[in-house]
């Protein structure tokens, strides 16, 4: 059935749709049989290795990733000479792939949007979509996924589908992250970089997120912490796609500890280290507010949000944000209790320890499914 999900972040909603297409697809030589779309390369790219961690038992099944910045021949070839069976990419690449019938989308059963209000919300890219999906057959199932799906943007994503199962969180006070703690710093302009140094001095942390509002802010921000010689990267638009990657995959392995970004990574992308983020600039929205913060703190861990509070409009926003998730944020004490949003070393590795444990039951109970079947 068609299904759309709203479930708050870091709870794992990609694994509900990759587990979900994996468990009913019967790959046939040639043909794509899901297609799942996303707004970000980043993201892309995330969710195309997670179709391939969790179909390590099913060798038949091929899984590829389409996005821009890629030489657009390298997509054709691969389409033409090893055809995957699920197709993970952003809009504008699968429809120039599509126009030019390098990409068949005839045979897909599964049509898959991740941040589906995120797509729908900009005009340009709903278009992409709405045309991606008329290329698709009309008998498919249609899912899609975000942690904010306000009332108005609903209906839209029910034109796409057929009697969907509807899955809501209503109560937005049950969208933020328990494990998450939230505080404001009230300063001005001139005060934030010094401000952001003294934090990173004090605070123990495993790995940072921090986020400003444009593309020429989070080059100059990540050259000044460079300076003062913090292990820092940094990740917007304005590089060339094969360093967007590099970067974001030398972050996600922990060869840097610090993140300067813009909002390219403040949605869905999955950094289990991250155990802080900050607003150096406020986020245009409330909606932008629960995602950005809600790199840290994820699947039930322990995390830190900072917001730097400069101007009349940054208070707004903040003001939004307590009102529509119903939270308290508190101004920044001078002194923070590091068990509050880090967890210890000996913690990580029993919960580690105890994950894994799972792990390799659940591989022994496939195992044995794979060869009763």
């Amino acid at each position: 059935m068609d299904v759309i999900c709203q479930a708050k972040s870091g709870m794992g909603k990609t694994a509900v749709f990759v587990l979900s297409t994996l468990q009913q697809i019967e790959p046939v030589a040639g043909q794509v049989a899901a297609l799942v779309l996303c707004h970000t390369r980043e993201l892309a790219y995330q969710i195309c290795h997670e179709f391939e961690r969790f179909s390590t038992y099913l060798p038949d099944i091929k899984v590829a990733v389409f996005y821009g910045g890629v030489n657009i021949k390298i997509h054709k070839d691969l389409l033409k000479n090893e055809c995957p069976h699920i197709v993970v990419g952003t809009p504008g690449r699968i429809l120039g792939l599509a126009r030019d019938k390098d990409l068949s989308l005839r045979n897909v059963r599964h049509f898959i949007l991740d941040e589906c209000d995120k797509m729908l919300e900009s005009l340009d890219m709903r278009r992409d979509v709405q045309e991606i999906f008329k290329m698709t057959p009309h008998d498919k199932q249609v899912m899609m996924f975000s942690a904010t799906l306000s009332k108005e943007i609903r209906p839209v994503c029910k034109k796409f589908m057929q009697d969907p199962m509807e899955i809501y969180v209503d109560d937005e006070a049950k969208l933020t992250l328990h494990g998450l703690v939230q505080h404001y710093i009230k300063l001005s302009e001139m005060e934030k970089n010094r401000k952001l140094n003294d934090l990173l001095d004090a605070l123990d942390f495993n790995q940072v997120v921090i986020f400003v509002k444009s593309v020429s802010r989070a080059a100059e921000l990540n050259k000044l912490l460079v300076e003062c010689n913090f292990p820092s990267i940094c990740i917007h638009s304005g590089m060339s796609q094969e360093e967007r990657l590099t970067r974001y995959k030398g972050f996600k392995e922990g060869h840097k500890r610090i993140l300067a970004a813009t909002d390219l990574v403040g949605r869905g992308i999955d950094i289990e280290r991250v155990n802080i983020v900050i607003n150096y600039d406020m986020p245009d929205s409330a909606d932008t507010y629960l995602h950005r913060v809600g790199r840290a703190g994820r699947f039930g861990t322990k995390g830190l949000a900072i917001t730097f509070v400069s101007s009349a409009s940054d208070s707004d926003v903040l003001n939004q944000v307590q009102e529509r998730f119903e939270v308290d944020i508190k101004e920044l004490p001078e002194q923070i209790d590091t068990s509050t949003y880090s967890m210890s070393y000996s913690s990580f590795i029993t919960s580690y320890d105890r994950h894994w444990q799972l792990f390799k039951e659940m591989d022994q109970t496939w195992q044995i499914d794979q060869k009763r079947s």
